[in-house]
């Protein structure tokens, strides 16, 4: 229907062949089969119906050359090795911890960067009953258990994240719909908490714990109808994107507790979502089959890409082969840790000097002369798609500096739309008009030079109260005893807990976009809006309005659903739902030995 599926897999007699390489323009990724973790025994698990595999690294820095550390999850067995990529084949006889879990299993985790030495490292761990438990697989100890009663939430943890900056606190959702705030340093209490309302606004609410003295979880967020999926927190650390089981992505201001923008996926469930390096981009990916990239500055969808045959589990940019070229430096442009290292020395305020940045450079009009953000997705059809998001998406009234090769703008026929200047304009696949309106004020966050707002011409008109109708006026700061972060402190009301609908059933196919999907909006005042009425809206444009992404490459990879996809600067890891967690050298870091 949108693009040649058998094209985009190398057609013929290939379709359902594994492949161990692939040549994207920069080289040929391999398949390096002797660096493949998995469980000690290797024996292949019926995945049916089992909680995903996840993998998260660590760099100890321990002067070795060898720093980084991996965990992964498989079944009821959480694993954690001296991950040697490229350099040397893996040993999966000496793990350096591993865990048997009864009762519950692990279903996400994530280590603290700030905090990590060669001696020790916080791994906080998430699991299928709500609990929560912080190790050291270094020291192999049991630090903390939090949620150990189940007290605070019952239902299944879906993700886990320390708050980028911040040594002690971390954010957890869970199936529930629900994220609370932690913070490591205070216990929990022995009985369920009571909340009061800090802050609400379209199909979300934020409470805070009411006790006498400090305890977990220090806020309770509500967003959104059915699980909250996955979360997301800018490259600087303020702003937070989720996303979840009622279609929205949903992207707030952490620190004021507010929300600043909206997006609803085609149908579906929105299950993974990413920021672009500098934080100018969010790409959401879920049950529509689709990659959805929505801009943070213009809150709305620039692009959608379509090469994946079934839901789409993992969305990842890369920031190793994402490139701006221009006449300054970006900031953006080296490793994770650079990132971490980062966070150290800023602090929590350092958003304010990135925007003063991005502010002059806007003022002296400087535009880049090539931009391309390379990611990557995984999805349950086991295919691996890369994709790159080229400036002729990005500003499509500019003159293109190259010939456009993977992109396919299908707005050719679209009806005129009104532009931020109010002038009507109709798009074209070959545009070629050097000015475009200028009419947002939002600064993205960490953003860099890149400095054009795109303009609305290839999307319909886009009523400014869309995304920010439900905004406060103010910021409300009150202290958390910890002083990580600004939160209020109000006497209302308790909210009672809502009941949430049953998943949406899966659909396989493009075939299945309808104007007619049953999806729905939840807002606090019940007011229940149909997803046909969504539809065609700048929350959630047609297909034929925005420009349509094909994949740089569409590789089937595995034998089972694809659940990780990491880049690392040498390589990129995926993983599958065997527990099979593989590594693909980048072009030309083969080392010999392999």
């Amino acid at each position: 229907m949108l693009i040649s599926k058998m094209a985009a897999e190398g057609g013929g007699k290939e379709m359902n062949e594994i492949k161990t390489q692939f040549t994207t323009r920069e080289g040929v990724y391999k398949l390096l089969t002797h660096s493949e973790y998995s469980r000690p025994n290797r024996v292949p698990f019926n995945a049916q119906g089992s909680i995903p595999v996840k993998v998260s690294f660590v760099n100890v820095n321990d002067q070795s050359g060898n720093g980084d550390r991996i965990c992964f999850n498989v079944g009821r067995e959480l694993y954690f090795y001296i991950y040697k990529g490229v350099r040397k084949a893996a040993d999966l006889s000496k793990p350096i911890e591993k865990r048997i879990y009864k009762g519950t299993q692990p279903t996400c985790h994530d280590f603290n960067h700030l905090t990590a030495t060669a001696e020790s490292v916080s791994l906080l761990v998430g699991f299928s009953g709500g609990q929560l438990q912080l190790i050291d697989p270094i020291k192999k100890e049991t630090s903390k258990l939090f949620n150990e009663e189940r007290l605070i939430d019952k239902s299944r943890v879906t993700c886990v994240k320390w708050v980028p900056g911040s040594e002690s606190l971390f954010l957890v959702s869970h199936a529930s719909g629900n994220m609370y705030l932690y913070n490591m340093e205070h216990a929990s209490g022995t009985a369920a908490p009571h909340y009061q309302l800090l802050k609400q606004g379209e199909s979300y609410s934020v409470h805070t714990c009411k006790s006498k003295s400090t305890r977990n979880p220090l806020l309770k967020w509500t967003v959104g109808e059915g699980a909250l999926n996955e979360f997301a927190f800018s490259p600087d650390g303020k702003f937070l994107a989720c996303v979840s089981q009622d279609g929205f992505l949903r992207v707030f201001n952490f620190d004021a507790v507010e929300l600043h923008g909206t997006m609803k996926s085609y149908f579906g469930g929105l299950l993974c979502v990413c920021w672009s390096p500098d934080g100018k981009y969010i790409v959401a990916g879920g049950e529509d089959d689709l990659v959805t990239v929505w801009s943070f500055l213009d809150c709305r969808v620039i692009a959608r890409g379509h090469g994946h045959k079934s839901w789409v589990s993992v969305v990842a940019f890369d920031h190793y082969t994402t490139s701006v070229e221009e006449s300054e430096p970006l900031d953006f442009s080296g490793s994770d840790e650079d990132f971490q290292e980062q966070l150290v020395n800023s602090g929590r305020d350092r958003a304010n000097s990135t925007h003063s940045r991005l502010s002059k450079r806007n003022s002296t009009e400087s535009r880049p002369v090539s931009v391309t953000y390379r990611f990557g997705s995984v999805g349950q059809d086991t295919q691996l798609c890369l994709w790159d998001l080229t400036e002729d998406i990005l500003f499509p009234h500019l003159p293109l500096s190259r010939t456009r090769t993977h992109t396919n703008v299908m707005n050719a026929a679209s009806p005129p739309a009104v532009s931020a200047s109010g002038t009507t304009t109709t798009s074209t696949t070959t545009t070629t008009s050097t000015t475009a309106a200028n009419g947002s004020t939002n600064m993205a966050p960490g953003a860099n030079s890149i400095s054009a707002t795109l303009p609305r011409s290839n999307s319909l008109p886009h009523p400014a109260a869309t995304n920010n109708a439900n905004k406060s006026g103010g910021v409300v700061d009150v202290a958390v005893a910890t002083g990580g972060g600004k939160f209020a402190t109000l006497s209302l009301h308790e909210r009672k807990e809502r009941h949430h609908e049953k998943d949406h059933k899966r659909n396989h196919s493009m075939g299945h976009i309808s104007s007619k999907s049953n999806d729905k909006l939840n807002v606090l005042t019940k007011n229940k809006a149909d997803a046909a009425k969504t539809l065609g809206t700048p929350l959630c444009p047609r297909m034929e309005d925005v420009p349509l992404l094909e994949p740089l490459i569409c590789k089937k990879i595995a034998h089972e659903r694809l659940t990780v996809l990491i880049f690392l600067e040498d390589c990129l890891v995926t993983a599958c739902q065997e527990g099979f967690i593989c590594t693909w050298a980048r072009p030309g870091k083969v080392v010999s030995s392999f």
